[in-house]
């Protein structure tokens, strides 16, 4: 144990003398733990969110530390977890007694005694996050290190403070948080504590899908989601609640024609997008965007591999896989599900056939989504070939500098009919038919083909002949 060193430097917020004050006047030891003493240690910014564990009843010393504020905030109480939260200007407070948990084997839900500092910190996740600092008078700042994690801080390694078998069947979102914490800081989890992982990784069905999609999300956040996601195949926990992304991995070879491996391709295109964007849902985009490649394999004498059809496969995958695993099933999905539809689109298009047509079609297709689009297809770009990545790339550039232009002179993004329904009805004296339908859509085809431009008059005249074609005009 690690007793002899002080870090006062790190608790001289005035905030920590007032819960000093308040657990001498109960008679109660406290203690800043976590997360807090963890970032500071690594001189990372110090968190916002603070986790102070009594030894006796948290809920009592959070009430005695409003007290001894000027302003007396609200304490809130959360009884049925023995809990209590003190929001600050910009602090949030944590209280809760030492506790020990015992945990029945079909549930991840603990029975909690009271119990001493030591119990406290033997049931935390990992020896970084088991680090304490002392808040009582007699040994203010001295760190309370009881599993060296001070020593796995420093070599950046993550470590479970008991048996990881234990601590991973007793709470299986502790596996997901190692390989979360791991990709986060860029720590290596510790090897007995990964192969305790992959041995318990059955365990994790007992979790509801929402506590795990809440990991995986913070690992697609990081600035380098590939980290997790390569953990995530490795420790076979993919493989538990999403098989779909785990089948993307492999290579098949066939009269010695290979393709690449669809898996670690789509973690470089996740990357790529996570150096440019910080949309969580364009970053999904990045992840599915091939999630219809194995079901779409096939293998042709002639020109070997192929994938046809993928991104229609895929699109159609997508809202299957939002409702699996929990995700909304409303303006995100139908985003995510647009972009892998539309995801080979500008990288089909070539130089010789990059017509204002073409351009108008992808404009009215993706409408608001065109850059966020044009920033996949440029990150879904992973060749090692040097020619053929400059010439993908710069065919990408002309059709961007052509979006520019049709754009501002066809105003076609977000595309609104300049005839409407009731336009049609009332100029032809129609009721609502399919005929309505066939008209408007032939004028939006006039639209997107260049055949008319995109105004009133130039539509409303079209309507007319159309009309003449269709022997509606009195």
């Amino acid at each position: 144990m690690t007793k002899e060193l002080v870090f006062t430097e790190a608790i001289d917020l005035s905030i920590f003398k007032d819960i000093q004050k308040a657990g001498q006047e109960i008679d109660k030891k406290c203690y800043v733990i976590g997360g807090y003493v963890r970032d500071f240690l690594l001189k990372k910014q110090k968190a916002k969110d603070i986790d102070i564990v009594c030894v006796g009843n948290g809920i009592q010393l959070a009430e005695k530390v409003a007290k001894t504020i000027p302003y007396k905030p609200k304490v809130t109480i959360f009884k049925n977890f023995g809990t209590a939260m003190i929001k600050l200007d910009n602090l949030i407070l944590e209280f809760v007694g030492t506790r020990k948990e015992s945990y029945n084997k079909n549930s991840r839900k603990p029975i909690v005694e009271a119990g001493s500092m030591e119990d406290d910190q033997k049931r935390r996740d990992f020896t970084i996050n088991a680090l304490a600092i002392s808040l009582n008078q007699e040994d203010f700042g001295t760190l309370i290190d009881p599993f060296n994690g001070l020593d796995d801080l420093k070599n950046k390694i993550i470590r479970t403070p008991l048996d990881p078998d234990i601590t991973f069947s007793d709470d299986p979102l502790r596996m997901m948080r190692a390989i979360r914490f791991s990709s986060q800081l860029g720590f290596v989890i510790h090897p007995e504590t990964f192969k305790a992982i992959k041995r318990n990784k059955k365990r994790i069905k007992i979790l509801s899908t929402e506590r795990i999609m809440d990991e995986f999300n913070k690992i697609m956040s990081h600035p380098k989601p590939s980290s997790g996601l390569k953990l995530l195949l490795e420790s076979e926990l993919i493989d538990e609640f999403f098989p779909e992304l785990s089948r993307l991995q492999g290579v098949d070879e066939n009269e010695g024609k290979t393709h690449k491996d669809n898996f670690y391709h789509t973690l470089e295109v996740v990357d790529n997008i996570a150096r440019h964007s910080d949309n969580l849902w364009l970053r999904w985009a990045a992840l599915l965007h091939d999630i219809g490649k194995p079901a779409t394999k096939r293998y042709h004498k002639k020109n070997g591999w192929s994938f046809h059809g993928h991104e229609f496969l895929g699109s159609k995958m997508v809202p299957k896989i939002f409702k699996k695993l929990k995700l909304p099933l409303n303006n995100q999905m139908e985003y995510v599900k647009k972009m892998v539809l539309l995801s080979s689109r500008p990288i089909a298009l070539t130089e010789d056939n990059v017509t204002d047509s073409a351009i108008r079609r992808l404009l009215f297709e993706a409408g608001d989504q065109i850059d966020d689009l044009m920033l996949l297809c440029e990150a879904d770009i992973t060749t090692k070939n040097k020619q053929r990545y400059k010439k993908y790339h710069d065919n990408l550039q002309l059709v961007r500098k052509k979006l520019i232009e049709v754009e501002k002179r066809d105003n076609i993004r977000n595309f609104q009919p300049p005839i409407s329904g009731e336009e049609i009805m009332n100029h032809f004296n129609l009721k609502p038919s399919r005929t309505v339908g066939i008209i408007k859509e032939e004028i939006k085809e006039a639209i997107l083909e260049g055949k008319i431009k995109n105004n009133h008059r130039e539509a409303k005249a079209f309507m007319i002949e159309i009309g003449k074609k269709l022997n509606l005009e009195k």
